[in-house]
């Protein structure tokens, strides 16, 4: 599987070596994982029999796009204490309608029925 494997600027698993970072062919953005690659893990994990892995998986692919500003402000709601329902509830409509996180939006539900 490592065939279907591409970076974020869509160069092969296989190019990803240390001459090509050393060339300056391979960034740090290269090195970020994909929402395919979790994806193509998430099948993996499901064959396996690990359903609960290859569902973190999925909504860890839908947090991809998210950036990491949103990310830290989500996990932030979601300690103890730190919001209320109609926090949670609204952060999750959020997530879902700019990113399309459906998976990590019904968590976030979730957490706030809590």
């Amino acid at each position: 599987m490592p065939e279907c494997l591409r970076t974020p600027s869509s160069l092969a698993f296989e190019e990803v070596t240390l001459e090509a970072v050393l060339a300056g062919r391979v960034t740090m953005a290269d090195l970020r994982v994909t929402a395919e690659a979790l994806e193509l893990q998430a099948q993996v994990a499901e064959q396996a029999g690990r359903p609960q892995l290859a569902e973190n998986l999925r909504r860890a692919a839908e947090l991809v796009a998210v950036p990491d500003e949103e990310i830290l402000a989500i996990y932030n709601a979601l300690r103890p204490g730190r919001a209320d329902r109609g926090k949670l509830l609204a952060l999750a409509s959020q997530l879902e309608a700019r990113y399309g996180a459906v998976r990590c939006a019904a968590l976030i539900r979730e957490a706030a029925e809590i």
